[in-house]
């Protein structure tokens, strides 16, 4: 099945902490139907000091379910994905605007 969500699409987030900002995916994980999203889920990690790393908290982002995010259309709102073949190629659409991805 076609991704409906890949890397470096701006998303917003539908539910959860974090609902109504938005971000770029950084990493989709597709067997686990997660995603990474810049910015979004932050956790902060307790590392331990080593010589490439300063140790502390740091804060990183944690992946996110797929179905709790949406791919934002060219005006700034939340849309579902379609397909549709242009010519012999299978491309992605906003089905609120129409306008291929």
């Amino acid at each position: 099945m076609a991704a409906k969500l890949k890397k470096g699409d701006k998303v917003i987030v539908l539910t959860g902490k974090d609902k109504g900002k938005t971000g770029e995916i950084d990493l989709v994980m597709p067997k686990e139907n997660k995603a990474v999203v810049n910015g979004i889920n932050i956790s902060i990690r307790h590392t331990k000091q080593s010589q490439q790393t300063q140790g502390g908290r740091l804060p990183k982002a944690m992946p996110i379910d797929l179905s709790n995010l949406a791919l934002v259309d060219g005006n700034g709102k939340a849309t579902r994905v379609g397909f549709r073949m242009e010519g012999d190629k299978k491309v992605r659409f906003a089905k609120t605007t129409g306008e291929a991805i």
